[in-house]
């Protein structure tokens, strides 16, 4: 006859078996993939498989509906996910960020922002960027180009990029030259922190 203790224990563990629920997520994801390039690794991989969808399957379609942009560009991906695990895909323009950074000539933000200038653009650069994102972002539809440039410019200013009347080439060349040589000594200072760090643990 099995003692009390044991019984308790057994009792213990089924309860906990039967209150115990499987995490649900809902059924809607947004994420940012590479144009024409998404593969399984994380992750991506994983945040579809919580959800039931087939990861190859996934890709595929995501790369078909991407094949006409540049590859690498990242795009924004609003996936629905329906009971059934079949899925639609809206895409959205890529990140403000990436546009900035793009017509900026820069590759990475401020390390320290308001600390530095990683980057400039002109009026003109963010009214052109203003009108893409006006007919290609849903979250700025019904709104005004002025205050689109007003987000840009906000935006500008967290990532380090400074917004200029105007901005001649020449000059601005030089100055990208001066920030390489800048980010290069940031990097190399972060290595070594890291570095540091190692050989402390």
């Amino acid at each position: 006859m099995a003692s009390k203790g044991k019984v308790a224990g057994k009792l213990g563990k089924n309860v906990k078996k039967a209150g115990a629920k499987k995490q649900e997520y809902a059924p809607f994801l947004k994420v940012i993939i590479p144009a024409a390039s998404a593969v399984a690794a994380p992750p991506l991989g994983p945040q579809l498989a919580q959800r039931g969808v087939q990861i190859a399957s996934f890709c595929k379609d995501f790369n078909a509906l991407t094949a006409e942009y540049k590859p690498k560009v990242p795009m924004i991906a609003e996936v629905k996910i329906n009971v059934d695990r079949t899925y639609s895909i809206s895409l959205v323009s890529p990140p403000t960020s990436y546009f900035l950074k793009q017509a900026a000539g820069m590759k990475k933000g401020a390390m320290k922002t308001g600390q530095e200038v990683a980057g400039k653009l002109s009026l003109k650069h963010i009214y052109e960027i203003a009108k893409i994102k006006e007919t290609t972002d849903n979250r700025f539809r019904g709104t005004s180009l002025e205050a689109i440039c007003k987000t840009l410019i906000g935006q500008c200013h967290d990532i380090g990029i400074e917004v200029v009347r105007d901005l001649k080439p020449e000059n601005y060349g030089k100055f990208l030259e001066e920030r390489q040589q800048i980010v290069q000594e940031q990097e190399e200072a972060l290595e070594a922190k890291r570095q540091a760090k190692l050989l402390r643990t």
